[in-house]
């Protein structure tokens, strides 16, 4: 009876991350405008199609007077919602920047237009964090 090789375990082998150079220039452009990674990239359609959304989506947060999170320490529950918004805001690049440089700071009222106005500005960001994952993947390759 022969004997039978063993099988060895297939391992997936990960192909090497690109230099910062081929995939930087796009995520950076991709965070500071929404869809611009894209555009950079020569995706036209989706890029304008994220211009279009995340800009209108953030344009609504402001127009329903959301106000921004600011991070803010004390129990863990609040910090993580404060922080957490924060980085949600921040995430829309330019148009938070403008925003804040230009004097916009509504304060946190009670009301479900203002409380929804906040999830949008927030939502846009978040938005635009999935874009410019989206950006990085096409960028290093591993997406077409």
């Amino acid at each position: 009876m022969p004997k039978e090789k063993a099988k060895e375990p297939e391992t997936e082998s990960k192909p090497p991350m690109p230099p910062v150079g081929v995939w930087g220039p796009a995520v950076l452009l991709g965070w500071l405008v929404p869809g611009g990674g894209h555009l950079l990239l020569r995706r036209t359609g989706r890029g304008l199609l994220l211009l279009a959304s995340i800009t209108l989506m953030f344009l609504i947060g402001l127009m329903m007077r959301g106000a921004f999170f600011q991070p803010q320490t004390g129990d863990l529950l609040t910090t993580l919602i404060n922080t957490g918004g924060f980085i949600g805001d921040l995430c829309s690049g330019l148009l938070y920047m403008l925003s804040v440089a230009f004097g916009y700071n509504q304060p946190d009222m009670a009301g479900a237009v203002h409380d929804y106005g906040t999830k949008f500005l927030v939502a846009a960001g978040l938005l635009n964090l999935l874009a410019i994952v989206d950006v990085y993947d096409i960028a290093a390759g591993r997406k077409e």
